[in-house]
């Protein structure tokens, strides 16, 4: 019997799935899970060297991974001005005047985080940041990625006037007499792509591992990146995780999804096959490129998710915009069609009850043209779906990409979503609960730096409906709740199979790789509304750890 490096014991283990199981320890040898043991049978892996860490309650569970996410993004805009700790629109001026202030040499200041909650509308104007920086161009994208928000001198950089059109992917807000007042929605967004100076490549890798940081701290061991490729004001990230790979700092494992240009066409297909075959050929099991990442909608917020009724106006009345299809319906069958047979996954980000059927559609087409496949293609934001095309998830083993953090009443809902949707919108808003009872697949992601990166906070969200401390309704009702161990599965199990890593991650089980979180307190020893509460102490990857809770670091955490 082979002596373990290190074995866990004195908590409870959530093996995957499941409730957690208690009176059992973990051996971990090299890199991999050895046994499932009785504490009455650590003595039999133990050695001289053995390293052994006592839980002291706390819990064990496999790392957390992560199936929506931009890291690259989040990092690079942490070292540049960085909007998304503002608390209103004043904080978020502010935060630009201090920037500017502290880097004049930056001739183009650019950055994110701002939140469409904070301005009239969702819109924010030019002229507030113009009142503190008046002669370099400007240009921070909103939270989510779906809006820019521009200062008078970037406009003017740009050649954007009166005179120029919307694109067909965007909106410009524009005042009376046609002039762009400094918000940008969509598409529009990228008007300003080839004027402003691209992030450099040393800044790209070094927001990756800013990024991978933030990441080990809340217990994440791998994720799936939602954008490999340029767009919606984002680096092309795959030369940061190859530079990563090359000097071994690569610590977590990534399913880079490949951007798909919506300007583009099929050829783009085996463009992208050539591009996952080539990194295929590196045989680093760490980064795969297997997933294709199509827009197939907006957002609810800026009234650009594709929904099957209209949206009404500030009065309740119905209006003729339904929403954008990014792709034209029948054109999406046909590419993720090809894409199913090539064996990429497709991973849809459909938010509007429109986009959703159209995913679905699309996926039926290719399972009507190519049969079965393990493609696990998956469909993330989910806010509204209609009850008719929940069933259809299961039918089309078609995986529900949960970003739970979302699914409660904040401002950005209640005030710039839920007014201008259809009567009874509110009880179909993120339908989690609706998915379990139809048998439908979970996985869980964040879409960081859109909203928070904690799997904790989002899993006490889909538990309990509700902000911490909040005396609201639950949005969607009682029956859209998630227990527990379920979230916690879409989290780790859940998002393993997604990213073709069921094999040997997101279960405790021996010959799985021993990435692993140690979250005290326990969750499930604690009340739905105190989950909020746990924090992880500890990541480890591949039996080591990459992660230590500062002030646990020289702490009596072992024996």
């Amino acid at each position: 019997m082979a002596t373990a490096d290190v074995i866990f014991t004195g908590g409870a283990i959530f093996t995957g799935s499941g409730e957690p199981i208690s009176g059992y320890a973990v051996a971990v040898t090299g890199d991999r899970i050895t046994a499932l043991i009785s504490a009455s049978e650590i003595d039999l892996y133990r050695g001289a060297e053995t390293r052994i860490v006592d839980l002291d309650g706390a819990l064990l569970s496999p790392g957390f991974q992560d199936a929506h996410i931009h890291p690259t993004s989040g990092g690079v805009e942490l070292l540049q001005c960085d909007l998304s700790a503002s608390e209103d629109a004043a904080d978020a001026v502010g935060r630009i005047s201090a920037y500017a202030a502290a880097n004049p040499e930056v001739e183009w200041i650019s950055g994110g985080g701002w939140s469409m909650d904070h301005y009239p509308g969702g819109n924010p104007l030019a002229s507030l940041i113009d009142a503190v920086v008046p002669d370099r161009p400007v240009t921070v994208m909103s939270r989510d990625h779906h809006s820019l928000w521009a200062n008078t001198a970037a406009i003017r950089a740009a050649g954007i006037d009166a005179s120029t059109p919307d694109p067909e992917d965007g909106v410009i807000v524009r005042d009376a007499d046609g002039n762009p007042t400094g918000t940008f929605h969509e598409g529009a967004g990228e008007l300003f792509a080839a004027h402003r100076p691209a992030p450099d490549a040393d800044l790209v890798y070094q927001g990756l591992l800013r990024a991978q940081d933030e990441m080990l701290k809340l217990g994440i061991t791998g994720w799936q990146d939602a954008m490999i490729g340029t767009g919606a004001g984002m680096a092309d990230a795959l030369d940061a995780y190859l530079r990563a790979l090359d000097e071994g700092a690569l610590k977590v494992h990534v399913v880079g999804a490949q951007w798909w240009e919506r300007s583009g066409g099929i050829e783009q297909v085996d463009a992208m096959v050539a591009r996952r075959e080539k990194v295929a050929a590196r045989g680093a099991e760490k980064l795969t490129l297997g997933t294709t990442k199509i827009m197939v909608d907006g957002v609810a917020e800026n009234q650009t998710a594709a929904m099957l009724d209209p949206y009404r106006d500030g009065h309740g009345h119905v209006t003729d915009n339904a929403g954008l299809s990014f792709i034209d319906p029948e054109a999406l069958k046909q590419y993720v069609t090809a894409l199913d047979a090539a064996g990429q996954q497709v991973h849809f980000h459909a938010l509007g009850d429109r986009a959703v059927r159209e995913a679905l559609d699309a996926l039926e087409a290719a399972r009507a043209a190519n049969g079965p496949t393990d493609g696990r293609h998956h469909l993330a934001h989910l806010q509204i779906v209609d009850l008719a095309d929940v069933a259809r998830f299961a039918e089309l083993d078609a995986t529900a990409n949960l970003q739970s953090l979302w699914a409660t009443h904040e401002d950005q809902l209640d005030e710039l979503s839920l007014p201008f949707m259809k009567d009874g919108a509110v009880m179909r808003q993120y339908p989690f609960g609706d998915f379990v009872r139809a048998g439908v697949r979970l996985c869980s992601g964040s879409d960081w730096p859109v909203s928070s990166a904690d799997p904790i906070a989002a899993i006490h969200i889909a538990v309990n409906r509700a902000v911490p401390g909040s005396d609201r309704e639950p949005l969607g009702g009682e029956g859209q709740k998630l227990d527990l161990a379920t979230v916690f599965a879409s989290y780790t199990s859940g998002t393993a199979r997604i990213n073709h890593r069921d094999h040997d991650t997101g279960r405790i089980r021996p010959g799985y790789l021993a990435n692993l979180a140690v979250i005290s307190p326990n969750p499930f020893e604690l009340a739905p509304g105190d989950i909020h509460t746990a924090t992880v102490q500890s990541t480890w990857i591949d039996g080591e750890p990459v992660y230590v809770r500062p002030e646990l670091v020289g702490a009596a955490a072992e024996r």
